[in-house]
């Protein structure tokens, strides 16, 4: 990967489908400073096996009299792409706000491709860069050292 440029006052999302950290680069693109503006984090999510006791379900087609399962739901999924959603409109009511003009994206790829989903066209227009990575659980020392690496 080559060396990442993060000017002055962009803001860094990093995130996962559990948590989102909100950092802005207080110095220049030489030497990057990221500082946390946020912390956005998701409330525990119980066990499959907690969420409900019951089977999935089964459909017949009325035509032929076959049945088939229905996919068990999983809710860890679902509570990250809720999560995401969460994130989107934290990002969103920035951007409306003013609060930022540049945004550097890093995440998951499936986290990634729920934030491209999500982002309106003038949230979008304001990603100078997308990284595939998860760094959500790294100090913001490290993140600014592997974002910036050569």
């Amino acid at each position: 990967m080559s060396r990442l440029q993060i000017p002055f006052d962009t803001w860094v999302l990093v995130a996962d489908g559990r948590k989102a950290l909100l950092l802005r680069n207080a110095t220049d693109e030489i030497r990057p400073d990221l500082k946390v503006l946020k912390v956005i984090e998701q409330p525990d999510n119980p066990r499959t096996a907690e969420h409900g006791t019951d089977r999935p379900g089964r459909v017949v087609d009325s035509a032929s009299g076959r049945r088939s399962a229905v996919e068990q739901t999983d809710w860890h999924d679902l509570a990250e792409r809720d999560f995401a959603a969460g994130v989107t409109d934290e990002m969103e009511r920035h951007r409306r706000d003013g609060d930022f003009s540049k945004l550097v994206v890093v995440a998951p790829a499936r986290t990634l491709a729920e934030f491209r989903q999500r982002f309106s066209k003038e949230l979008h227009a304001t990603v100078m860069a997308e990284l595939d990575k998860d760094l959500t659980k790294h100090p913001v020392h490290e993140i600014e050292r592997l974002l910036t690496q050569n």
